[in-house]
């Protein structure tokens, strides 16, 4: 199999809500934590709003040169604001923490909990450096962005809002020169967003590769030493290496120029929020204290838009890892209950058969594995209860691929299995599976003890 057949799941996408929609899902588990953090987000930003209003105030009762500027008044303000900005941000963090932490289990719970559900066919062309990838950095990635970046977002887009108000309250002509620079930030994001993303899914698929690579390195070591291929394994991990490096640089030079562009916009807009204050201070219309607070604004506007900019390159990167973890935790399992059974267990608690098997038939079954060729073609057997029986033929016959019919590993792509004359399909899988005994060819030890091994498949059982 080539390792584009590993990827056929990567397909290129835009920026798709639905999809963060659907993993929004998972920060909505922890609705306390949320409604704390909205407060939060609510809070965060009126603090961070007064201190220009207080600024502005206190410079304007200065340059009036009046007698009564309450210094024990603005003192004890700025101290409170302190005090709310330093509490909103603690909770910011503790909020953020936690969601991460929880969300990053979850995510990592039900991709896991799939992989136990779905059939041999998945493994036959997933190798386990491809699961890897997504069990482990591709989690990780997207828990942060959902956490930290999904509160960020919220908290700058509050922010960004209360200044673009308080400004064109003030002054319309001022806050409008200040927010002119806007279109063009929108302009460059999305310029960069494809590129960003396009690269971010190559170095996505590099890593998948690489992981691989390491698997089968460590698990074929053997064979690898048996037939003296160490120089040309190392050759091929090179040239998978190499090329992560090449992704990865472009990656980082993609995010690395839309950071600096995004900079330079917030400087021209205090530049012009200085000039044009300072020459309606020159004809009267506006005073130092005012020119200081619009300035002061123009800072706190383009901090969350610096901060919302990084996070906006990283978005571009984690959507690659949203996909990838998605279509694992949405991948349908193909052998599974019918929706017949399903409804059966759910109105009766049981499948309706019993879980003793007896008679078991092949009935004309054949099998393919995926558009191979026909392994199994016009299969009859009929096993009676108590009855023994043995698979002989040549390697490659079709010996272990009927067991695993039999066990409904898989499904038989032509004709039908029955226990006691019922297709088997129309049975619990699970309670199936649960009712057979299997010995595997290439048996797996699990870390732990050999008795632990041994009573894996009913660990009650006891030492004897």
């Amino acid at each position: 199999m080539s390792n584009a057949d590993w990827f056929d799941d990567d397909h290129e996408q835009h920026v798709d809500l639905r999809l963060w929609w659907k993993l929004l899902q998972y920060t909505l588990h922890y609705r306390r934590t949320l409604v704390a953090f909205t407060f939060v987000a609510l809070g965060l930003p009126t603090s961070d709003l007064c201190f220009p209003l207080l600024t502005g105030k206190l410079i304007a009762e200065v340059e009036a040169d009046t007698a009564d500027v309450d210094i024990v008044f603005y003192g004890l303000a700025y101290a409170g604001l302190v005090v709310s900005v330093c509490t909103f941000i603690w909770a910011f963090i503790t909020c953020a923490g936690k969601i991460r932490t929880h969300v990053s289990h979850d995510i990592r719970s039900d991709a896991f909990r799939r992989l136990q559900e779905l059939s041999f066919n998945f493994y036959d062309v997933k190798p386990v450096g491809w699961l890897m990838a997504r069990l482990t950095s591709d989690c990780q990635r997207l828990s942060n962005i959902l956490a930290w970046g999904v509160m960020d977002f919220i908290w700058g887009t509050t922010l960004m809002i209360g200044v673009s108000i308080v400004m064109l309250v003030y002054n319309w002509k001022l806050g409008s020169a200040v927010l002119a620079v806007v279109p063009l930030l929108f302009v460059i994001s999305i310029f960069f967003r494809k590129r960003i993303l396009r690269s971010s899914r190559l170095v996505r698929k590099t890593n998948s590769r690489i992981t691989a690579a390491y698997n089968e390195g460590i698990m074929g070591v053997r064979t690898t030493k048996v037939f003296a291929r160490e120089e040309e394994n190392l050759r091929d991990f090179d040239r998978l290496a190499d090329e992560m490096r090449h992704h990865s640089v472009r990656n980082a030079v993609h995010s690395a120029v839309y950071l600096p562009i995004v900079l330079p916009l917030g400087s021209v807009a205090i530049a012009v929020a200085l000039a044009m204050g300072g020459n309606e201070v020159l004809v009267g219309t506006l005073v130092i204290g005012e020119v200081v607070m619009f300035m002061y604004y123009a800072i706190l506007f383009f901090g969350p838009v610096q901060e919302l900019s990084a996070w906006f390159a990283e978005l571009q990167m984690v959507q690659a890892s949203a996909e990838r973890v998605l279509s694992l935790i949405e991948v349908v399992p193909e052998v599974r209950d019918t929706d017949e059974v399903v409804q059966r267990i759910r109105d009766t608690g049981s499948d309706g058969h019993p879980d003793q098997l007896g008679r078991i038939e092949f009935e004309n079954a054949g099998f393919r594995y995926r558009d191979g060729p026909q392994i199994v073609e016009e299969f009859n057997l009929a096993v009676e209860p108590g009855q023994t029986i043995a698979l002989v033929g040549a390697t490659g016959g079709g010996k272990s691929t009927l067991v695993n019919l039999l066990c409904r590993f898989y499904e038989p792509t032509a004709g039908r299995i029955l226990i006691d004359g019922v297709d088997y399909r129309d049975r619990s899988l699970q309670r199936f599976q649960s009712s057979l005994g299997i010995v595997l060819q290439q048996p797996h030890l699990f870390s732990g003890a050999i008795g632990e091994n041994i009573r894996y498949g009913n660990l009650d059982a006891t030492q004897q």
